[in-house]
């Protein structure tokens, strides 16, 4: 959890990139670098998003060896790198955030019933936990997230930033994106973030995580 000269360097360029876009906002909070993209994707391409979370919906899952009861209630699933949408997707993401795409992981899509939740948590890597020299493996650590919502929600869903003051209320195609470091290179305790529960209707978001280093599992294929 020490600064890091290349990662900060990657999120300059990136907070640089989207600063410069005359679409792109940033929020109003000192305490961490994000951005917002109204209509990023449109009702027809959030609506065949959707179709493909329910089609291959999981139980969401935490990288810890020990899984706090209803800390993490949502569904998952890790969409088809290969298919020509999520491939169109991909590319737009990280030319808009200037991040090569073979640091993406794969697009994951969410969905929240009602009551479903993820309780306050950051997307960062602890180096001290179990977990790291795997994920340090698979392309080290997250740098940036970039998440969309693909439908507005009629009540509860907000992402709650309490460090940092800023809560975002689901919007169809609203996308959010936002720095994982500070200005050294180091983690942000500032991007600590939940998910409040859904209290009417269904969540449906996009997520795509970027690494410090290209990422490739054991096993995967190159882009």
């Amino acid at each position: 959890m020490v600064p890091d000269p290349v990662r900060a360097e990657t999120g300059r360029r990136t907070a640089a990139r989207l600063a410069a876009n005359p679409l792109v906002r940033r929020a109003a909070s000192d305490a961490l670098e994000l951005f917002h993209l109204p209509n990023f994707l449109s009702r027809t391409e959030c609506r065949a998003l959707i179709r493909m979370i329910d089609a291959d919906a999981r139980p969401s899952m935490v990288l810890a060896r020990y899984q706090e009861p209803g800390l993490r209630t949502s569904c998952t699933c890790d969409l088809d790198r290969q298919d020509p949408d999520i491939r169109r997707l991909d590319a737009r993401l990280a030319d808009l955030l200037d991040i090569p795409p073979e640091h993406g992981e794969p697009v994951q899509g969410q969905r929240y019933a009602e009551g479903q939740q993820f309780r306050a948590h950051c997307d960062w890597f602890r180096d001290d936990m179990d977990y790291w020299p795997e994920m340090k493996a698979q392309g080290g650590q997250r740098i940036w997230t970039a998440m969309i919502y693909l439908n507005d929600v009629e009540e509860g869903g907000e992402t709650w930033f309490p460090r940092a003051g800023i809560r975002l209320t689901p919007t169809r195609g609203l996308l959010v994106a936002w720095n994982n470091l500070i200005a050294d290179g180091s983690p942000n305790d500032a991007t600590l973030h939940e998910a409040r529960p859904v209290l009417d209707g269904t969540k449906y978001i996009i997520t795509k995580w970027f690494r410090e280093r290209p990422w490739l599992p054991a096993g995967a294929q190159p882009y």
